[in-house]
């Protein structure tokens, strides 16, 4: 029993990964697109070493708070900073900060170009239409969208396997189109990995938020067999979009597009059914997506009581929510509504790269020094404060 468990954790985790890497950006085909299939042939095994490259670092970091027993973020870098987190705990607030005004901008470009996109409306009102249904629900729904947090990524997931594989099997020519296209204008080995590399050290900052898993692990080493799963689920998924994208490669339009998915649909097999249906699925990811994020700045300006609930003998619990968190979501959503402006592609490929580069001395470097100087955590270092 307690063997099965321990299975059940590590599959667990390694999907807490992927539902984290996995939002409106991925489901729209935006992230996809931009960061390697305009790369040309490589896109085939980029994403791969992609999360090759964020299956090290995040096994390193589940790892170590489970060994050291820290299992909120501020505390874990604390400990792993050592007497340098004064300076780099802080920075890392700065790269938060900028991931939590990014990710929602992110969603409430998804969800506005995907419904300017089905319903022929102009870009800024349905951006406006997002960004009021995030604002409400993330005052009054932010329970519900967490409880149905897993169902619906797993919606979404079988949605993508609904849409992407019948287009691959049915447009397999599309595909052998597109590689000779990439291979008679070749884009060169060091762009690719270069982009690679960007898209997986913005996915960095998810140590933020994976640390808390770590609790859940019987003992530190299960940390790496569960990033070792989730490293299989996120290459596969990434590497079957690709294939999908790659149906509409050599059409004309496929670059401009903000949703290549949606594209992908519209010129495929079963758009009549699979539209819709796509639509729907990342417009709602997109949604839970931003909802969670917004909800997560208001905790952090209004502290951790936000949304106190109250209990009276013999009535049903009710949320109390302050004039506060009402303004805090407010202003929240206006700013990633004014953000989302510059549209999801560009947000996409500056904002994200952006924030990689934020990255690199924050994490990246740290991490690797971390690494060579207490051989994977295996001795004491310089990092460590002293007693």
């Amino acid at each position: 029993m307690k063997k099965n468990n321990t299975r059940a954790v590590i599959l667990g985790v390694s999907f807490v990964w992927f539902t984290t890497h996995f939002g409106g950006g991925f489901a729209s085909g935006a992230q996809i697109y931009s960061y390697f299939v305009r790369f040309g042939i490589w896109c085939l095994i980029m994403p791969v070493l992609a999360m090759l490259y964020n299956t090290v670092f995040f096994a390193y970091s589940l790892r170590f708070a489970r060994k050291h027993e820290v299992y909120d973020y501020r505390s874990y870098n604390n400990a792993f900073y050592g007497k340098f987190a004064p300076v780099f705990s802080n920075l890392f607030e700065v790269l938060y900060i900028c991931v939590m005004c990014a990710a929602p901008a992110v969603a409430f470009a998804t969800g506005g170009a995907t419904l300017s996109e089905l319903t022929g409306l102009p870009y800024l009102l349905c951006t406006f239409l997002i960004g009021i249904f995030i604002f409400i629900v993330a005052i009054f729904g932010t329970d519900l969208v967490r409880k149905v947090a897993s169902v619906l990524s797993i919606c979404i997931i079988i949605g993508l396997l609904i849409v992407y594989i019948p287009n691959i099997i049915v447009n397999f020519q599309g595909i052998r189109d597109a590689v000779g296209s990439m291979t008679s204008q070749p884009v060169s080995f060091g762009a690719a990995l270069w982009s690679a590399f960007l898209y997986g050290t913005f996915q960095l900052s998810n140590i933020a938020v994976f640390v808390q898993h770590a609790r859940s692990f019987e003992k530190p080493d299960d940390a790496v067999k569960s990033m070792g799963v989730g490293f299989v689920v996120n290459s596969l998924m990434m590497v079957m979009v690709v294939l999908g994208l790659m149906t509409v490669y050599t059409s004309p339009d496929a670059a401009q597009q903000s949703v290549p998915t949606l594209f992908m649909v519209q010129n495929g097999t079963g758009s009549a059914f699979m539209t819709p249906l796509i639509s729907i699925l990342i417009i709602l990811g997109a949604v839970s997506t931003a909802v969670n994020m917004v909800a997560a700045m208001v905790k952090r300006i209004c502290g951790e009581n936000a949304s106190d609930t109250t209990n009276s003998p013999g009535e049903r619990k009710k949320i109390r929510i302050s004039g506060k968190e009402v303004a805090a979501a407010l202003i929240c959503c206006l700013v990633d509504f004014g953000i989302a402006q510059f549209g999801l592609l560009t947000l996409i490929q500056k904002a994200y790269s952006a924030i990689a580069y934020l990255a690199i001395p924050v994490i990246l470097i740290p991490y690797i020094i971390h690494m060579i100087v207490t051989r994977f955590d295996s001795k004491s270092s310089v990092f460590r404060k002293k007693n």
